[in-house]
């Protein structure tokens, strides 16, 4: 009986050893993006049809029962998960939620909204520009602006980078994890993307232009 009494507190004991790790959340992140870009860029693309679920079909459960007649101490600490119950299990699943609704973040999404009105959206709609594939956006003709726009809009196209570029490093501090600043300007290049309207232009991975 003593031997067993020991095994939940090295199960604790356990727990001081375990190093937590919180991997990038990917589907968080580009609902996150998607609701950022869209209100930079309008509401152009259509909303996807979410997919339903597949149910686990009531998978039979495994515990055991302390009640069972003849079950010896032995069986039943088989049966019993000790790290689960200690916390270690859950430890290794824990995926944060991504946060853009900081004042920093909204003030620059405002920014580049209104930037993007005003200064870019017409030379997007004419083909002048495209996003890039590193997440902002870029000239792709400066024969398709006017020679008297071209050095508004060679500034507004670099603030728009600079901005994107805050944006992206603000979000992942935001978020208490500054190493994730270039999964979540992947994630953001991505979504520029998905969320252009048709006949925009955007660059792939390899930098070729294409036209949505």
């Amino acid at each position: 009986m003593r031997r067993w009494m020991g095994i939940p507190v090295a199960a604790v004991m356990l727990t001081a050893c375990v190093t937590i790790n919180v991997y990038f959340p990917a589907a968080e992140a580009k609902e996150a993006a998607k609701e950022f870009v869209e209100k930079v860029i309008g509401d152009q693309a259509p909303a996807a049809t979410p997919q339903a679920q597949p149910s686990d079909g009531g998978k039979p459960g495994g515990s055991a029962s302390v009640s069972r007649p003849g079950l010896e101490w032995g069986q039943l600490a088989s049966r019993i998960d000790w790290l689960s119950l200690a916390g270690i299990g859950s430890a290794h699943a824990q995926s944060p939620d991504i946060s853009i609704k900081t004042p920093a973040i909204q003030a620059i999404q405002s920014r580049m909204a209104q930037r993007f009105d005003s200064q870019l959206r017409a030379h997007f709609d004419s083909g002048a520009l495209g996003f890039a594939s590193n997440g902002t956006v870029a000239v792709r003709d400066a024969s398709k602006i006017p020679l008297s726009d071209r050095v508004g809009v060679n500034q507004a196209v670099a603030d728009q980078g600079r901005d994107s570029a805050a944006v992206y490093r603000e979000i992942a501090v935001a978020n208490n994890h500054p190493e994730w600043e270039a999964q979540i300007r992947q994630v953001f290049a991505r979504q520029w993307v998905d969320s252009a309207k048709g006949g925009w232009w955007y660059q792939d991975a390899g930098g070729g232009w294409k036209q949505k």
